[in-house]
């Protein structure tokens, strides 16, 4: 449709360094937002009820948060849950959906071999959802520019892949959904560890248990906000038609 405006909020976990056993993927988080969706009452409320936590003007980062690092490490678990669960409550009230591309760097013995698997994952997973992206005539993707080589990485898929792109370098305090962005790269990543039951001692406190981390947070933010269920692959066989697959799309990775 003319006129629609896609933002894409992205934030990653890991690193570009060498495969470590104690951060063993690499995680690309992009939260989708249709501009036309107003969601300035649930950022009214958050901040609302943020300030009643005495956490005025707040970003909230979720990974210390469960950790109790930085900022929160004086903080008391009920305060730090209270935290989290707004952001996450927050998340599940909004319209979005999200993508989230993993990369074991176990796989990966050095930088050039991570960019390659990253680059490509994200090119087939944005060629996979392209009749999705095509609704939109200008996407505008917000990222903090916190890595180098994913900047580039970003920059030389999204440019070719799609023609009004706008980028733009994000403050996490001044955007809620680039906070629901870290949300979901800490749920995904926690999602992993739990698959393995290899929670550390403070991710265990904080969710009480690994079924209950999946049950109160991964499905339900999966089943509202992940781009791979079946609501929005029926928007995109509409958008497409349901005998017009989506098109091919060939981008030069010459540059890897």
């Amino acid at each position: 449709m003319p006129g629609k405006t896609l933002s894409i909020f992205i934030d990653e976990s890991g690193d570009f360094g060498a495969y470590e056993p104690h951060a063993p993927y690499y995680l690309v988080t992009m939260v989708l937002h249709d501009q036309n969706d107003d969601i300035s009452e649930s950022i009214y409320k958050l901040d609302s009820h943020l300030q009643n936590l005495n956490y005025n003007a707040h970003a909230i980062h979720t990974g210390p948060l469960i950790r109790r690092e930085s900022i929160y490490s004086q903080e008391q678990i009920e305060v730090r849950k209270k935290l989290f669960n707004s952001l996450f409550h927050f998340a599940r009230k909004i319209k979005f959906h999200y993508l989230c591309i993993q990369v074991s760097k176990k796989d990966c013995s050095n930088i050039t071999l991570l960019t390659s698997k990253l680059s490509k994952k994200i090119f087939q997973t944005l060629q996979q959802h392209v009749c999705y992206f095509n609704q939109f005539e200008s996407i505008v993707i917000y990222y903090d520019n916190g890595q180098v080589e994913l900047t580039r990485i970003l920059t030389g898929i999204f440019t070719p892949l799609f023609s009004q792109v706008e980028f733009r370098k994000v403050l996490p305090v001044d955007y809620k959904l680039f906070q629901v962005a870290d949300l979901i790269c800490t749920l995904e990543l926690l999602n992993q560890k739990a698959s393995s039951n290899a929670f550390s001692h403070s991710e265990m406190k904080f969710f009480s248990s690994i079924r209950e981390f999946k049950k109160k947070y991964v499905k339900p933010i999966q089943k509202s906000g992940s781009l791979y269920n079946n609501t929005v692959l029926f928007l995109c066989r509409e958008f497409c038609g349901p005998m017009n697959p989506p098109h091919q799309i060939i981008v030069d990775l010459f540059w890897l």
